[in-house]
């Protein structure tokens, strides 16, 4: 499947790919339910959702690899499984994640472990508050992301991580964000198929 996305240009030879995760419902309900809970101030509450961390190929919206888990969770934990599974499929040239995925193990295993040239992951300032990082990776990301100049390369770059965010609207759109399955098993699969079927969609309309 990954030599039929190639040879069909969805899968470029240096790929820029984008990591992020998003959460799926696990029941659906009507619009006009929703909107009789909001008049009357009742919120529904979700204890735990399935949640997709996914790395996507930024240009054509390609699912590169797919990890499923429990939400809500912290990101950064995500992001080995996906991205090691990802760079099995294809080359990586750069990759893009906002701050929910800064840690330097995570840079080190992306260029280190995995050959991918480089990283643009900005800091999440929130959990030390140091303005200088002691690291080798995040000292490079205040460089990447200074506010001068304006043009800097790396944070046009970082701009593409957005597509990453329009290719999860795409899948729930044609496809749904509410899923039918009831157990955690069966949950897994039915994002997993969505996924495929997302995938299969992008080659039917490349072919």
């Amino acid at each position: 499947m990954e030599r039929a996305a190639r040879d069909r240009g969805l899968i470029p030879p240096k790929a820029r790919a984008a990591i992020d995760a998003t959460g799926y419902e696990t029941r659906h309900v009507s619009r006009s339910f929703s909107w009789r809970s909001k008049r009357s101030g009742k919120r529904r509450r979700q204890r735990s959702w399935p949640k997709l961390t996914a790395v996507l190929e930024a240009r054509s919206h390609y699912f590169l690899a797919a990890h499923v888990s429990r939400g809500p969770s912290q990101d950064s934990s995500q992001f080995r499984p996906a991205v090691r599974a990802a760079a099995k499929h294809c080359p990586i040239d750069t990759l893009l994640g906002d701050g929910a995925f800064d840690a330097e193990h995570n840079h080190e295993l992306a260029r280190r472990g995995l050959g991918i040239r480089s990283t643009v992951i900005p800091l999440n300032r929130r959990t030390s508050g140091r303005k200088w990082p002691k690291t080798r990776y995040r000292r490079q990301m205040v460089k990447r992301f200074r506010r001068k100049p304006r043009r800097l390369h790396h944070r046009r770059v970082y701009g593409q991580r957005w597509q990453v965010e329009s290719g999860f609207s795409r899948v729930k759109r044609l496809l749904g964000s509410a899923l039918r399955a009831r157990r955690w098993v069966n949950q897994k699969k039915e994002i997993l198929l969505r996924v495929l079927t997302h995938n299969l969609m992008l080659l039917a309309a490349a072919a």
